[in-house]
């Protein structure tokens, strides 16, 4: 069995089998090593097993899913576009979708179809795939780097670490590339779970488990600190009452900012409930309500804006009978009402960690990594691309795109470094 390559990719994701292929069709000889028995096993369970690869946007919009970190996709997109990518499955036999709100699915719903199509194009272009294959350690030697598996170990002249962050750890994802990396000396940002359920709400919210809201806004803020200022993170979409909290895309958005704070206490959900409604329109509707039918029941009339479950539950913490006549409520009580409605406060309590975490946030430091190629600052040789790195993005095909994008860079530089080393040789 071979043991020396020129490139050994470790890890089989999405990044991994995308540098794996740019780097053989470059004619290099390249390994990709993957502790699992099969590769692209995160892709194969994404999106509820249909995956999610990518997002109708332009570069920008994906750069902006990924906040200020964002601008170090800017290269990297310039490479490979969600436009490329799409098309990229079309020419593999993959043809894709694009959702409401922008999500792109493979036409066949099946995450089997897009791994297999990304398996096939690695495999074809000449890189070796070996499954079970789990890293013990990753070594600089002199003439580039020394992988370790289990019993025996492999040489390689250059090394694309692709082996993801910790979420999702059934997945073998448990965080084993930032020790090596690490010990090579990089910088390791605190890892930390994004893309996750939150953990948080009382009583009442937790009875309303199963209630979706397709459109409300979450926000992550500070009590008592003004709007702005005190806003760690918002979004719009779809929300998800659970028996622990919240789900659903808003709420898996804004997880990244909760898992950032040590002290819980310092922070609060607030959710509105009704998008594009102020406190103006909101207490106009209700005057309008009362001027055209002052005997229509409190619940009846708000079932008309809000699903029957929550008008029922903010009427009840509002501690109004909901058979009273929009007539009788009282000034109090619709102040209780809209603020229920448009700014609803409630506790955090963390978030449901790594297990249910679609990606990580924190990472190798974006300082020691070059955007044009995803070669290491810190080591000659070394490459880094995905979900290792300090990026993460919304839920909806954007981190995928990006380990799509940076996997192309890393294949495709690590080859070409090769090739100009041997020319000047």
């Amino acid at each position: 069995m071979q043991n020396d390559f020129d490139i050994v990719v470790i890890g089989a994701g999405a990044a991994g089998m995308m540098a794996a292929a740019e780097a053989a069709r470059r004619g290099r000889s390249v390994c990709v090593l993957e502790k699992a028995n099969k590769a692209g096993v995160k892709i194969l369970m994404s999106g509820g097993t249909r995956c999610n690869v990518t997002h109708d946007c332009d570069a920008a919009g994906i750069m902006e899913a990924f906040g200020k970190n964002g601008r170090f996709l800017r290269q990297a997109l310039a490479e490979l576009s969600p436009t490329d990518v799409v098309q990229m499955f079309r020419d593999l036999g993959v043809p894709t979708k694009v959702e409401p709100g922008g999500k792109i699915f493979p036409e066949s719903d099946r995450a089997l179809d897009v791994c297999q199509a990304l398996q096939r194009r690695m495999t074809e272009s000449g890189a070796t795939l070996r499954l079970g294959a789990a890293v013990q350690n990753l070594t600089r030697t002199e003439t580039g780097f020394r992988v370790d598996l289990d019993g025996q170990s492999l040489h390689c002249r250059s090394v694309i670490v692709t082996v993801g962050g910790m979420s999702y750890p059934g997945c073998g994802t448990v965080g084993d590339g930032y020790n090596w990396l690490q010990q090579l000396g990089h910088t390791i940002l605190t890892p930390r779970p994004s893309l996750v359920p939150i953990v948080g709400g009382s009583a009442w919210t937790w009875e309303l488990q199963g209630l979706t809201l397709p459109e409300a806004q979450v926000t992550v803020g500070k009590p008592g600190v003004a709007k702005k200022k005190g806003e760690l993170a918002q979004r719009t979409g779809g929300l998800l009452f659970t028996h622990f909290g919240f789900s659903g895309p808003t709420a898996m958005d804004v997880s990244r900012a909760i898992t950032a704070v040590e002290d819980l206490s310092t922070i609060e959900l607030r959710i509105n409930a009704l998008p594009g409604w102020n406190d103006d329109r909101l207490n106009s509707w209700f005057d309008a309500k009362r001027a055209s039918e002052p005997s229509r029941q409190l619940d009846k009339a708000l079932c008309e804006i809000l699903p029957r479950r929550l008008a029922s539950a903010l009427i009840e913490q509002a501690q109004v009978a909901g058979e009273k006549p929009l007539a009788e409520l009282s000034g109090a009580n619709r102040r209780l009402l809209v603020e229920g409605m448009l700014r609803n406060r409630m506790p955090i309590q963390g978030t449901r960690g790594f297990k249910k975490a679609e990606v990580t946030a924190g990472g190798v430091s974006l300082k020691e990594v070059d955007p044009r190629t995803m070669h290491s600052r810190i080591v000659d040789g070394l490459y880094i691309a995905g979900e290792i790195l300090d990026l993460d993005g919304w839920i909806g095909g954007y981190n995928f795109q990006s380990a799509f994008s940076t996997g192309t860079v890393a294949g495709r530089s690590a080859a070409e470094s090769l090739h100009d080393a041997d020319a000047g040789g």
